[in-house]
């Protein structure tokens, strides 16, 4: 079984892992500071963008199991995020058959970080077109010796020899830009739409 960590906007390797079947994600683990689990990255006009999503802090939050993390607004993130989102793929072929489905979760505030997570995938992986209950964990999953803990990987662009190929596809700023893997699967269905689910399935071990 593959352990995972819980993902804000996962990118296109962590999704292809969660395709790819047999796997729990870990909500009892410790949260882990500028990690997927509160940080994704998109294609900006100036290169890779990383966006993240403020947590409630203080305490022994390092040692706060990722269900019971808080997430703060006392800054206006969410805005950010959406004015981000918006300028880097307004111009993408299918901004305007997804934005919609996404601006919701730049204006409901949610109170816990594992709830946001849980529901922007679950939206990502009705995209797909996969349906069904996600494999979660509430408590920490001690991993046995067949198990493939993969909670320690970033899951970001910026991390280096992914577990599985990057899906090719062209990118908005592909003219002036090299092509970039690892993004938020943000990237992959505002510039591939529906071939999205082909293209990543095409990516998983054979």
């Amino acid at each position: 079984m593959k352990i995972l960590p819980l993902t804000y906007l996962g990118n296109t390797e962590w999704f292809a892992q969660l395709l790819g079947g047999d796997c729990v994600i870990d909500l009892g683990e410790n949260y882990v500071k500028q990690s997927c689990r509160n940080r994704c990255e998109i294609y900006s006009a100036n290169g890779v963008m990383p966006l993240t999503v403020n947590v409630v802090k203080g305490g022994s939050y390092k040692k706060k199991p990722m269900r019971d993390m808080r997430i703060d607004y006392s800054k206006r993130w969410q805005h950010q995020h959406w004015v981000s989102i918006c300028s880097a793929y307004k111009k993408s072929p299918y901004f305007d058959h997804y934005a919609e489905r996404f601006a919701p979760f730049y204006e409901k505030q949610y109170e816990f970080l594992a709830d946001y997570n849980l529901e922007l995938t679950s939206l990502m992986l009705s995209l797909l077109g996969v349906n069904g209950e996600l494999p979660v964990s509430e408590k920490y999953m001690h991993p046995s010796e067949s198990d493939i803990d993969l909670r320690g990987r970033l899951f970001l662009a910026s991390e280096s020899a992914p577990l599985t190929p990057s899906p090719e596809y062209f990118q908005v700023f592909a003219e002036r830009q090299p092509f970039v893997g690892g993004l938020s699967m943000l990237d992959l269905f505002f510039c591939e739409g529906r071939e999205a689910t082909n293209l990543l399935k095409n990516s998983l071990p054979r």
